[in-house]
């Protein structure tokens, strides 16, 4: 009966998290997909480099975002998935998981040259050289998605038909895997670091200079410790799986569903949901764009 009771009670409490967090995953994704038209929806932004980089950055963590919360759902319902399709899913999750921070490589680059080599900004910073740096990204990270997935194929799979939980922790299944990882996210992560530091001393440094813009670059500056805290909130979610697994070791069952609980939220779900928030409110082009395009959305749903 006390069992029972208890089951009852994680049921329960399961659910309540899971509608909190699908509504307000579902609220983001409908914020980030009007961002990501409003990117595509001008000129300006189409041809601004900056805004390149930030649908970029924004679609991958729309993407994180969705496939996170499929996770999540997909575990609650406890929903059988083939290993192979569990293989297909992790590897759209890590080619996502892998832009972002690449991705922060870029932008504190192209903010650096705005200020410290405004003349040679337009020839150095162009759309077709932004195009290319971002298809860059995306074939870095592919081949890391692949890399992990071969290695997850010398593994039996008549020993795990299925999953439960198609997640990263019921993925990573060897030392071998486990250490790549933990290589890969520091080698990207420590490039990405060294490029916001590297180029937030440059401005420091060019502030200095009588010959530069000092509002444009008080507002370089703004921007890169926004990269700063985005690469942080990015390098958190990374750490979500092995504090999870570490402490589902040491706690009962009830303290580790409330922290996993919070742990989701704070790791996945919030970093994710920055990218349109930190740009998107602060950019008064994107802002003006944004509002006008939310409003008309709701409008429309009152109508209807």
């Amino acid at each position: 009966m006390l069992n029972s009771s208890e089951d009852t009670e994680n049921f329960v409490r399961t659910l309540i998290f899971s509608i909190i967090s699908t509504v307000t995953s579902c609220v983001f994704l409908v914020i980030n997909g009007i961002m990501l038209f409003t990117l595509r929806s001008k000129p300006v932004f189409r041809e601004t480099c900056r805004f390149i980089l930030l649908y970029n950055l924004l679609l991958a963590d729309t993407l994180q975002l969705a496939q996170s919360q499929l996770h999540l759902l997909l575990s609650v319902c406890r929903v059988k998935v083939a290993y192979s399709l569990c293989i297909a899913l992790n590897m759209i999750v890590n080619l996502a998981t892998g832009i972002s921070p690449l991705t922060l490589v870029l932008m504190p680059l192209e903010r650096y040259v705005a200020v410290c080599y405004p003349l040679r900004h337009a020839s150095v910073i162009t759309v077709r050289n932004t195009v290319a740096a971002v298809i860059a990204v995306w074939a870095v990270s592919s081949l890391n998605s692949l890399t992990r997935v071969l290695m997850f194929l010398k593994f039996p799979f008549e020993k795990m038909e299925v999953y439960d939980l198609c997640s990263n922790i019921a993925l990573v299944l060897g030392v071998l895997t486990a250490e790549y990882d933990r290589a890969y996210t520091c080698v990207v992560f420590v490039s990405a670091g060294v490029a916001v530091t590297s180029s937030y001393v440059g401005v420091i440094v060019a502030a200095r200079s009588a010959s530069t813009d000092k509002a444009l670059a008080r507002k370089a500056r703004h921007t890169l410790l926004l990269h700063l805290v985005q690469l942080g909130l990015s390098l958190s979610s990374t750490i979500y799986n092995p504090l999870v697994v570490a402490l589902s070791k040491v706690l009962t069952r009830m303290a580790f569903l409330w922290i996993q609980n919070i742990f989701y939220v704070t790791f996945i779900i919030f970093p994710r949901c920055m990218t349109s928030l930190i740009y998107g409110l602060r950019d008064q082009t994107i802002r003006s764009l944004l509002l006008d395009h939310l409003c008309c959305r709701l409008k429309d749903r009152i109508r209807g």
